[in-house]
C-alpha cells in the first residue's frame, strides 16, 4: 500500500521530524536521557579555547544511540522512520502528534527570528 501525502501535511511532517530531533538532540529538557548514553568531554583546540565534545557510553545498542543522539543529522533519520511507521499504522494518531510538533516547530523558529531581529 502506498502512502501519499499532500503538500501541506509533507510540510507538517517535515516541521514535526525537526522538532523532535531538536527535542532529543539539543532540548534541555531532554538531557537525563541523553546523559546516559553520551558524555560529555573537555577538548582544549590549537588555540587553547576549551571545546566540548560528547563521546557515546558503553557498546553495542547503548553507543548506537549515543551515537544517534550526538548528531541530529543522524537522529533525525530515525525519528522520520518512527514517524513514517506510525503515521502508517495509526495515521490518525500520528498526524496529530504531527500537528503538534510542527506547530511547536513554527513557534520555535518565530521565536529565533524575533529574538534575532527584535531583541535589544
Amino acid at each position: 500500500m502506498m502512502m501519499t501525502f499532500s503538500i501541506l501535511e509533507f510540510i507538517v511532517i517535515g516541521l514535526a521530524v525537526f522538532r523532535l530531533t531538536h527535542l532529543f538532540v539539543y532540548d534541555t529538557i531532554m538531557e537525563p536521557v541523553r546523559r546516559l548514553f553520551i558524555a560529555e568531554k573537555a577538548v582544549t583546540d590549537e588555540n587553547g579555547q576549551t571545546v566540548w565534545t560528547y563521546v557515546s557510553k558503553g557498546t553495542g545498542v547503548k553507543k548506537f544511540v549515543g551515537m544517534l543522539l550526538s548528531c541530529h543529522w543522524c537522529f533525525s533519520v530515525w525519528v522520520a522512520a518512527g514517524l513514517m511507521i506510525g503515521l502508517f499504522l495509526m495515521p490518525g494518531i500520528f498526524m496529530i502528534v504531527s500537528y503538534v510538533f510542527a506547530f511547536a516547530a513554527i513557534a520555535a523558529l518565530i521565536e529565533e527570528v524575533v529574538m534575532t531581529f527584535f531583541a535589544n
